[in-house]
């Protein structure tokens, strides 16, 4: 079996090369000032269907309706020890952290969790791959998000060579096989896609990069994977493929818009829930512009 490589995420400095709608921009981490064309169209990138964001005062009133919401699902969570797991998956800068923020702002933490797992341990990668995840997974009662999961084997691993193509195959084999049990044990199951445009994820990298308080968020892996958006699209394309099941949908956020994204995310799964006392006046209908699920919702 070839083996993984190593190392192949090291930083890079000075300007990239990177092809955006069949034309080749410059674009380099370390200029403070943002180009142009990145800023032109950092919310509009990849076809978003809005060209302003939310606003801020209409946004802060339906979060906080949707967080009381969130509260009383989760009371009716631990009076029926009824089990919720959502995965946040996107790419580097697609708000995962905020949007997951958002969701547990409110809720008791004593049964409400986030899981956030660093690169395997010596140990861990003698374990079979799905095990280091499994032990977080949620008991009677319990919410349970997932920054990142065991989707990683779909989409960084294979495409900064931190995993064979065997060990890839393998991964997108098996994966519908254990996320049928996961629903079968009867687990409110979540597997959400945060989708941005490539002039929105420059952008953020950007303020990551000269933020005092967002620097920490900004790794080797971002800086290598400036150049690899095709191989990220790629790699993504293939996993909604063989891992899209009607058992375990991808539901996919176009994220460009952050406000939008996390009031979707937390609509689709308060309407999911028939927790006791749910307000349908409140939770109001998805915007189907922002949110749909599988492949196909990309090409609309």
């Amino acid at each position: 079996m070839k083996k993984a490589k190593e190392n192949s995420a090291a930083p890079t400095s000075g300007p990239q090369k990177i092809r955006i709608d069949g034309k080749e921009r410059e674009f380099d981490i370390e200029n403070p000032t943002l180009p142009s064309w990145v800023e032109e169209r950092k919310l509009t990138a990849g076809g978003y269907p809005y060209d302003k964001k939310m606003n801020s005062d209409e946004y802060d009133a339906m979060l906080e309706q949707l967080q009381i919401e969130l509260v009383k699902a989760q009371a009716w969570l631990q009076s029926t020890g009824k089990r919720v797991m959502a995965l946040f998956e996107g790419r580097d800068a697609a708000g995962k952290g905020g949007t997951i923020f958002v969701l547990h702002q409110y809720m008791n933490p004593r049964t409400a969790r986030n899981v956030a797992l660093t690169k395997p341990t010596e140990p861990e990668r003698g374990q079979w791959y799905f095990q280091r995840y499994v032990e977080h997974f949620p008991t009677s009662g319990e919410f349970v998000t997932f920054d990142r999961s065991w989707y990683n084997r779909a989409g960084v691993e294979p495409v900064m060579g931190f995993c064979t193509p065997q060990q890839h195959e393998q991964f997108l084999d098996e994966t519908p096989h254990f996320e049928r049990m996961i629903c079968n044990e009867g687990i409110h199951f979540f597997k959400f896609w945060l989708n941005i445009g490539q002039e929105t994820q420059l952008e953020r990298f950007h303020d990551r990069r000269y933020s005092p308080l967002k620097s920490w968020k900004f790794s080797p892996i971002d800086i290598a994977g400036i150049t690899k958006w095709d191989d990220y699209t790629k790699a993504r394309d293939t996993m909604f493929k063989r891992t899209h099941k009607q058992f375990a949908p991808w539901i996919i956020v176009r994220a460009n818009d952050k406000r939008r994204a996390r009031l979707a995310v937390m609509r689709r799964i308060l309407l999911s829930l028939p927790y006791d006392g749910r307000d349908l006046g409140i939770l109001g209908k998805e915007d189907k512009k922002i949110i749909g699920e599988g492949p196909s919702f990309l090409k609309e």
